[in-house]
């Protein structure tokens, strides 16, 4: 009887802690609309919540894929910096059309992240170091190019010469509004959920996370698998890029940066949702949604800004709490 008993508790504590970040975003939603009632559960507010988690939940995604098969990009939002630049310069520089600068942006961030492969596969530097090398690397490629201005509606490009266009389209504009830019996040997380949990290179690149020399035995090309999450990484920091440029209607100098921490805590808190332990696209989208509540219901609130950072840190440290307790004992 004693047993029976002990094993639920254990059921019921398994069950809190692979839930935690549910549970805790469930609260966020109850307390905040306690203390603000409509002004924070209206239509509106919902929408302001999607449209600011959807560039963290891009970037979370670019993260999910390279975290899989246990790697780590510490440069990801650096490189959407640069992609960013290219992406606004091409269509107000240059003058190509808004299709012609996505592809242009997209092949540039492909080509760009050869230097991250060439270092983690080739060189065999650990992908922290590599990519922490590399966050310095694109802030000053990026800076170059853009002559270490901006690029926006008004200015010349860096050699003096007046741009092809001296403004945005709507349907530039538009892209980093809703909805769209929530209909874009929400196809990145479908495609990362479908490729990472229904394709066979999903599950490859989940078992090179499992355990990279099991993979090797099996059969499995870890170099080439390794490869190909980072090029899909690469897309999706490409896409976030553009997100980035399309909302602030301009590429600032290091306009994406502050999404790092943001991204990888959206992946970190939302890798234990359902006990899955480890990098999961809903999950991701659940960490994203978390991060992204906090901050709206806190400034509905009136916390001071100077504030938010602590408190969302405080809350989300004790989420990992939450999930990370049982993982020795599991």
């Amino acid at each position: 009887m004693e047993t029976l008993e002990l094993n639920k508790k254990k059921q019921a504590a398994h069950f809190l802690l692979d839930w935690a970040a549910v549970i805790a975003l469930v609260l966020c939603f109850i307390i905040f609309t306690a203390l603000k009632g409509s002004s924070f559960m209206s239509g509106d507010n919902m929408v302001n919540i999607l449209r600011a988690m959807s560039i963290t939940t891009v970037f979370g995604i670019a993260a999910t894929v390279t975290m899989a098969p246990d790697g780590f990009d510490m440069s990801a939002c650096t490189l959407a910096s640069c992609s960013a630049y290219v992406f606004v310069s091409m269509y107000l520089w240059y003058g190509l059309s808004l299709g012609m600068s996505i592809v242009v942006c997209i092949v540039v961030t492909l080509i760009m992240y050869q230097l991250t492969m060439f270092l983690i596969l080739v060189c065999k530097i650990p992908d922290m170091l590599a990519t922490c090398a590399l966050m310095f690397v694109h802030q000053g490629l990026g800076q170059w190019y853009i002559g270490g201005g901006a690029v926006s509606t008004g200015m010349r490009t860096p050699s003096g010469k007046d741009p092809a266009r001296i403004a945005l389209s709507d349907a530039f504009s538009a892209i980093g509004r809703s909805p769209y830019i929530i209909i874009i996040m929400l196809v990145c997380v479908l495609a990362a959920y479908l490729f990472l949990n229904y394709t066979k290179h999903g599950r490859f690149l989940y078992a090179m996370g499992g355990n990279r020399q099991a993979a090797k035995l099996s059969g499995i090309n870890i170099k080439s698998y390794r490869y190909l999450a980072g090029m899909i990484t690469a897309l999706f920091i490409a896409v976030g890029g553009i997100l980035v440029a399309s909302r602030g209607s301009s590429a600032q100098v290091g306009c994406a940066d502050n999404y790092l921490m943001q991204s990888l805590a959206a992946v970190f808190v939302g890798r234990s949702v359902g006990g899955a332990e480890k990098p999961n696209a809903l999950g991701t989208l659940v960490g994203s949604m978390l991060v992204s509540t906090l901050e709206n219901g806190l400034t509905i609130c009136a916390v001071p800004y100077y504030v938010l950072p602590a408190v969302k840190g405080a809350v989300l440290a004790l989420a990992l709490m939450a999930a990370y307790a049982g993982k020795k004992e599991q």
